[in-house]
């Protein structure tokens, strides 16, 4: 059974429909697939058509933009109710930050000679729920400045960068609460990837959030090396936190990346729908179900 629980469609700034992701797990020889775009649930219902049609299980979440401790953290959250009033006001004020960053970080590419229009960006972000870093770069690909988007973000994008701009995260903290609170569940995403020693998510820290309600943690991913994920699978196994491991597919617009490159083994997806079933049952909320086959 081949298992990816984090992936992005083209409603973030993935490069692919939520169908067309669908379908290329299906190809891609997946049993399950989770659809986790950033910060919204806007692709869910398409997703959930598409999987219906193919035959896949897919499992409705998102990747959520928090800080903890001056720390960036993308925080998995899996079957939450998305209507519940402080998980949409906590994701609309993350989305309200990513939006508006963008006319600044088109500021700092002209102070440097990079002309872009905000219609350009627009033209490649769609139907995202969000314009952001990603986007800009697809725009300055278009526009001749850089050959990808690891160039843009290396060069341009980053932390460091000439034309980076801060914006707003939810607190790590609240947002694991949030999440239980809708019903679901709570996965870190690539908690030592990104040049991130374990700082604030070592062991204590982890200890502290599982307190929380953090459910997991993402093991298995592109950015973490062996001896990393040997670690973090020890850490996990120590606390009882689930281990998962995903692709982070971006479609074409994140190298290495590719659908099924990392796969959470079925043990931990079944304690993962099991936390999330309970979950649901303590908040008294309608969350999504799984959709099967």
């Amino acid at each position: 059974m081949r298992i990816d629980l984090h992936t992005h469609s083209r409603i973030s700034d993935g490069t692919q429909s939520p169908t067309e992701l669908v379908h290329a797990a299906k190809a891609a020889g997946l049993d399950v697939l989770a659809i986790t775009d950033h910060d919204t649930a806007a692709g869910w219902a398409e997703a959930a058509r598409a999987a219906d049609e193919v035959g896949i299980e897919l499992v409705r979440g998102m990747e959520i933009s928090t800080r903890h401790r001056g720390r960036a953290v993308h925080l998995l959250a899996y079957l939450p109710d998305p209507s519940y009033e402080p998980l949409v006001s906590g994701l609309q004020k993350v989305l309200d930050g990513r939006n508006s960053r963008v006319p600044a970080i088109l500021e700092r590419l002209d102070a440097i000679g990079l002309h872009l229009e905000l219609a350009q960006v627009q033209a490649v972000s769609g139907d995202a729920a969000a314009v952001g870093r990603p986007h800009v770069a697809d725009a300055l690909v278009n526009a001749g400045y850089v050959r990808d988007r690891d160039q843009a973000f290396a060069e341009l994008l980053s932390p460091g960068r000439p034309a980076y701009v801060d914006r707003y995260a939810a607190p790590l903290e609240p947002m694991i609460r949030t999440v239980a609170e809708a019903g679901g569940v709570s996965v870190i995403a690539h908690p030592w990837g990104r040049n991130n020693d374990a700082g604030p998510l070592g062991v204590d820290g982890l200890a502290g959030l599982r307190e929380l309600g953090l459910a997991g943690i993402e093991v298995d991913h592109e950015d973490h090396d062996p001896e990393t994920r040997t670690r973090l699978r020890a850490i996990a196994r120590d606390l009882d936190l689930v281990a998962t491991g995903s692709s982070d597919h971006h479609g074409v617009g994140k190298s290495g990346h590719g659908l099924g490159c990392n796969t959470t083994g079925p043990d931990q997806y079944a304690r993962l729908l099991d936390l999330a079933a309970a979950a649901s049952a303590l908040s008294g909320r309608s969350t999504p179900q799984v959709v099967t086959p």
